[in-house]
């Protein structure tokens, strides 16, 4: 069991600015969030508890909705209790609730049903079952992602975004809070502020219901892993104009990973008073904590000097037995909402975020040399502290107009951010000793003193936009979405050195998509927006490289099928970016890289999507994407990103024995490779090196039992055929996927 261990103070750390490890891009920067206080959450899961053992018979938990003021002073209706795996609406493109058919995007939608289905426990598993992502674990706590070609570094919380600060994830984040996750693909500058061509994930909390409901849920699995889950709504007042929600959850695991393993914790509570009919407030509050002790830092060496593959057990770590990532995030969020006597929605939200981080972590660099076995790894270790707060407030006003003799829609506001970064990196004695071989490492190495160096960062980003919108309805058959947004961004402090001095005034984003239906279950679209993108990487001379720049189209096909019980997307995409950052070398007498901005970056394709039910009791969603990423010369660029990839789940109700629920998902990417370089010994000395995952897929399977209204069990087996395969080839080193394993939850519902 992983101890606690989360201290009043930070400690410091440092990211290695290796050039065989960060050859593709200087990923230099920190670690993740979480550690804390877990009284609250254990009482409240034995409150539950206690309820549970004495309760009677009562409605599926299935049959109840969560129930506000009314549907626009909410967020878009909830998936959780429909049983699907679609959604009717999303609003994360345009702050308007838009069916899917309407949104001349692509989007999916991971529903809360299947997060239940498929054990769904954190956003690395959701991301991986969303069509069009790539999942880049390039260590246990730490994480890119990527769509189309190029990072996704924006997420949202209820649609208000929270960009990442050093463009990747720390740690994970559960979804035991959460009704579902939109991922919304292409350029959204409209609603983030940046128009980055890849995709936007939108996290949709939880929301109180009306009726009393409840539920606990027991996990164990492969590798000792331990889990309870806790949810509870309902009415406050007997008004009914008052309402919470409490969720908590509590996790133990050790893992398929030599020494590693991992204690999290989640609390989230919120509440909603209608201060009248109209005018509704919101509070809520979330917190998680993470203890991992043996994390990796950096990963596994792919290749030896004379450019042959290295071969591990999946098993494998190169973390020692002290090392530990611990961290914490805490999000308060408040709205009010008012609607007007005709239809016009004012809303305003306020969120704070801060992610805390403490670590003490051992990374091995270098490559082993095949003619002297357990030579040439050499250790670094470091201590790190992470702090980084984030305010943000977004006001908006939606509603109806008419114009021409129709009705139309329009979406007018303001955003605000700030985002305030300390970190701090203490080195450890002893950097460049040489380490055992780690094919049998036992992770036994000397704790240092820490006192070889300290650098780090203080900086602030701040930023604020108007955006605008309207949905025109020219004809019956034809929508027409205008918008665009104006953002002013600045910066400044310094990060290891170099300056974080930015500023950039008045920057337009415009947004422009038309829906056309040619039959009622049946509509073409096409969109288009511009890409601004700023950039944290230094050039040559120290010099901070200007933003992205470019253009983004998607058109295609989206039709309602089956009484409207299946969305199905056919689409195509181009961009097309200049001034996108690649690495040009390293300064001089230093292994840190430098970039230059490369013109002329393309990235093309199409996807395919399904989601919903195809007939009674058969649902799926999935799809498969095909994308091409070229430089200006046309040639293969980002080759670590798959070309193709197939994305496909689904479960089945049996009709001669409904209380049993089978499923099944898959996941196929084809193979994918990085130039690491040139061999250095042996025949093949000058030769250059490759580093290749072939092509793979990974098979899940579900089956879901309902003993009574109150109770079920459904067993979840991953990775039936025992597949092995590189996690990522993000970075220059790796380490592999999970092999075979199983889990089983029991199920109480109220």
């Amino acid at each position: 069991m992983a101890t606690h261990r989360y201290p009043g103070k930070l400690a410091p750390r440092f990211f290695p600015n290796s050039s065989h490890l960060f050859s593709a891009s200087n990923r230099s920067q920190p670690a993740p969030p979480y550690a804390g206080n877990r009284l609250a959450l254990r009482v409240a899961a034995l409150s539950l508890g206690v309820l549970a053992s004495g309760s009677v018979a009562a409605e599926d938990v299935q049959q109840l909705q969560p129930v506000t003021v009314n549907a626009k002073a909410s967020v878009s209706a909830p998936s959780e209790g429909s049983g699907s795996y679609r959604t009717k609406s999303s609003n994360t493109a345009s702050r308007m609730n838009m069916s899917l058919r309407e949104t001349p995007q692509s989007v999916s939608v991971i529903t809360r049903t299947q997060l239940q289905d498929f054990a769904l426990t954190d956003i690395n598993d959701v991301l991986e079952y969303s069509p069009g992502v790539t999942v880049e674990r390039v260590e246990t706590d730490r994480t890119y992602f990527t769509a189309r070609g190029f990072d996704i570094t924006n997420f949202q919380l209820d649609g208000i975004g929270v960009p990442f600060v050093y463009g990747n994830l720390y740690g994970d984040i559960d979804t035991a809070i959460y009704d579902r996750v939109e991922v919304l693909r292409g350029a959204n500058g409209l609603m983030t502020g940046t128009g980055t061509p890849s995709a936007t994930v939108n996290f949709v909390r939880k929301r109180p219901a009306v009726d009393t409901q409840a539920s606990v849920g027991l996990t164990y699995g492969s590798w000792d892993n331990r889990r309870v889950d806790a949810d509870v709504s309902g009415a406050l007042l007997d008004s009914e104009r008052v309402r919470g929600r409490l969720v908590a959850s509590y996790q133990d695991k050790e893992s398929y990973l030599d020494r590693y393993e991992q204690e999290k914790s989640i609390f989230y509570g919120v509440i909603e008073a209608d201060l009248s009919d109209s005018t509704m407030l919101t509070l809520g509050h979330s917190r998680q904590d993470t203890l991992s002790n043996s994390p990796m830092w950096g990963a596994l060496p792919l290749y030896r000097t004379d450019g042959s593959a290295t071969d591990y057990d999946a098993s494998v770590s190169t973390a020692t037995d002290w090392a530990y990532w611990d961290g914490q995030i805490d999000s308060s969020f408040v709205e009010l909402a008012h609607e007007f006597a005709n239809g016009w929605l004012v809303k305003g939200v306020v969120t704070r975020q801060q992610v805390k981080a403490d670590t003490k972590l051992f990374y091995v660099y270098g490559t082993p040399n095949p003619d002297t076995p357990g030579s040439d790894l050499y250790a670094y270790p470091s201590l790190y502290g992470f702090d980084n707060e984030q305010w943000i407030a977004d006001i908006y006003a939606t509603g109806p107009f008419t114009l021409g003799g129709r009705e139309h829609e329009a979406v007018l506001g303001v955003n605000w951010s700030k985002s305030e970064v300390w970190d701090e990196s203490r080195y450890g004695a002893g950097i460049g000793t040489e380490v055992d071989d780690i094919e049998d490492w036992d992770g036994d190495y000397p704790d240092p003193e820490y006192n070889a160096g300290v650098a780090g960062s203080e900086f602030t980003d701040k930023r604020k936009s108007l955006y605008a919108a309207t949905r025109l309805k020219p004809m019956d058959r034809l929508t027409l979405i205008t918008g665009l947004r104006v953002t002013d961004l600045d910066s400044n402090g310094v990060s290891y050195g170099d300056s974080k001095q930015e500023s950039q005034s008045g920057e337009v984003v415009p947004y422009v998509g038309v829906v056309a239906d040619v039959h009622e279950n049946h509509s073409v679209y096409v969109s288009y927006t511009k890409i601004f993108d700023p950039q944290f990487k230094d050039d040559i001379d120290h010099n901070r490289l200007d933003p992205v720049k470019g253009d983004n189209i998607e058109a295609g096909l989206k039709s309602e099928l089956f009484n409207e019980r299946l969305n199905a997307t056919l689409a195509f995409f181009k961009t097309e970016q200049d001034n996108v950052a690649e690495v040009a070398g390293t300064y001089p007498g230093t292994s840190t890289n430098y970039y230059e901005g490369v013109d002329g970056v393309t990235s093309k394709g199409y996807e395919l999507e399904i989601a919903g039910e195809v007939s009674p009791g058969w649902e799926v969603a999935g799809g498969f994407t095909y994308v091409s990423i070229e430089d200006k010369e046309g040639e293969d660029a980002k080759t670590y990103v798959p070309r193709r990839m197939l994305r496909l789940s689904s479960s089945y109700r049996v009709p001669s024995l409904e209380q049993l629920k089978v499923g099944a998902s898959l996941s196929w990417q084809d193979d994918i490779y990085r130039e690491q370089g040139v061999a250095t010994t042996g025949p093949n000395a000058g030769e250059s090196i490759r580093t290749t995952q072939e092509d793979y897929m990974l098979v899940n399977l579900m089956a879901k039992y309902d003993f009574t209204d109150n109770w079920s069990a459904t067993l979840n087996l991953d990775n039936i055929t025992d597949e092995k395969y590189l996690n990522s080839l993000y970075w220059a080193q790796s380490y592999y996927g999970a092999p075979r394993s199983a889990k089983l939850t029991v199920n109480w519902t109220y």
